[in-house]
């Protein structure tokens, strides 16, 4: 059996970042994970360019049914001391949009950034090594794997959710916190796509068709890129709107968020007079979008002077008011996170540590806490790994 300061569960963003604070601070470290490879997360994310953060970070970005608890961790360690570390490294970045800073040549140079820390912190990291069963005795855990056991104070679960299954994703953080009587908010996949109903297919045939909208659920509101897919509506708009949205539920859809058709059609009426509406209507929006309504009858085609008040009305509904009712989401194969996991009221804001459990900390994805899109969930994971780090070194 091996003893060591600390074990960490997990090679993912949280996992690695943890064990080199540790590691540099002198801890003996080890980090186990089943997969192959380091980051594997990291290299899938933002198209292979990681979004590894964003300009601005506040609690408001973040989903979690104890709002306050993200309060404590992100103020300690925020998105600029990660920014300034990437700068240490020498790896160009640049803002893609709304705050989103992505690498300039690869996600693999944040896996090398993450990789170097921990070799600086002399940090232990042992692959394809699944853990067989982990147990508390008296101030101890024991850590099975299917070659070795260890022995430690002190256990960091950064294991993750269950979004991208194909990377190694699993339920074995919240397995751990069931054993440890530490509950779990029940997980859904998050910042997803959303899938057609039936009588919504016709839409399939626009498939690759992106435009602006703005769609809002439940007082949010977010204004970006939608993207048609074979299977349903895609884009940033849509997987930010995911995370506030559950099953039944409409989400509301403007077509065309910087105009407004009906003034466009008022003074078109004195104009033009005798322009058609569908030629009206592909002025503004995408040429096929517009040709599927005509052709499924969703909208009759006719001269604008003809437009009865009732008709410029429901014209004005049906393009910035969309009641799109989704059929589902593409779930966990598709998704970025996952939202819920284990519930922050059993855990420290300050040192990740479980209340009830001695030295047992929970950090990033596996935690009851959800970014939005752009960065955010790199942030937590980096925050979150930070404050365990310093919670661990401050108890000895």
């Amino acid at each position: 059996m091996k003893n060591v300061d600390v074990v960490i569960i997990g090679a993912g963003a949280a996992g690695l970042f943890c064990a080199a604070q540790l590691g540099q601070s002198g801890k003996k470290v080890i980090v186990l994970d089943s997969g192959k490879k380091i980051g594997r997360k990291i290299l899938m994310s933002g198209g292979g360019f990681c979004n590894f953060t964003n300009l601005e970070v506040t609690p408001h970005h973040y989903l979690s049914q104890n709002r306050h608890f993200v309060k404590s961790a992100l103020a300690r360690y925020t998105n600029w001391d990660f920014i300034g570390l990437v700068a240490s490294y020498g790896i160009s970045y640049h803002e893609k949009e709304l705050g989103q800073l992505f690498c300039d040549e690869s996600a693999q140079q944040i896996v090398d950034l993450l990789q170097t820390e921990c070799e600086k912190g002399k940090v232990d990291i042992q692959l394809r090594q699944a853990v067989i069963s982990v147990e508390k005795i008296a101030d101890f855990f024991q850590i099975q794997t299917a070659c070795e056991s260890y022995q430690t104070p002190h256990l960091v679960i950064a294991t993750g959710g269950l979004s991208m299954p194909a990377l190694g994703a699993s339920p074995f953080g919240y397995k751990i916190a069931e054993q440890f009587d530490i509950p779990v908010i029940a997980p859904r996949a998050s910042l997803v796509p959303f899938t057609w109903k039936e009588n919504d297919k016709p839409f399939a045939e626009l498939s690759g068709i992106s435009l602006p909208v703005s769609v809002s659920n439940r007082g949010m509101t977010f204004n970006n890129q939608m993207l048609f897919t074979h299977r349903g509506l895609s884009g940033p708009a849509i997987l930010q709107i995911s995370n506030y949205w559950d099953l039944g539920e409409s989400v509301e859809i403007d077509l065309l968020p910087d105009n407004d058709i009906l003034e466009i059609l008022l003074e078109l009426r004195q104009s033009s007079p005798k322009l058609q509406l569908k030629t009206v209507l592909s002025r503004y929006l995408p040429k096929k979008l517009v040709e599927l309504w005509f052709e499924q009858k969703m909208l009759k085609d006719q001269v604008i002077a003809q437009l009865s008040k009732t008709e410029l009305i429901s014209l004005e509904l049906f393009i910035h008011h969309w009641q799109f009712l989704p059929n589902g989401t593409e779930g966990y194969r598709t998704a970025e996170v996952t939202m819920g996991g284990v519930d922050t009221d059993h855990i420290s804001s300050k040192t990740m540590e479980a209340k009830h459990v001695k030295g047992l900390y929970f950090i990033g994805e596996v935690l009851d806490v959800t970014g939005w899109l752009g960065g955010y969930n790199f942030q937590w994971a980096w925050s979150s790994a930070f404050a365990c780090a310093e919670g661990i070194i401050h108890s000895y």
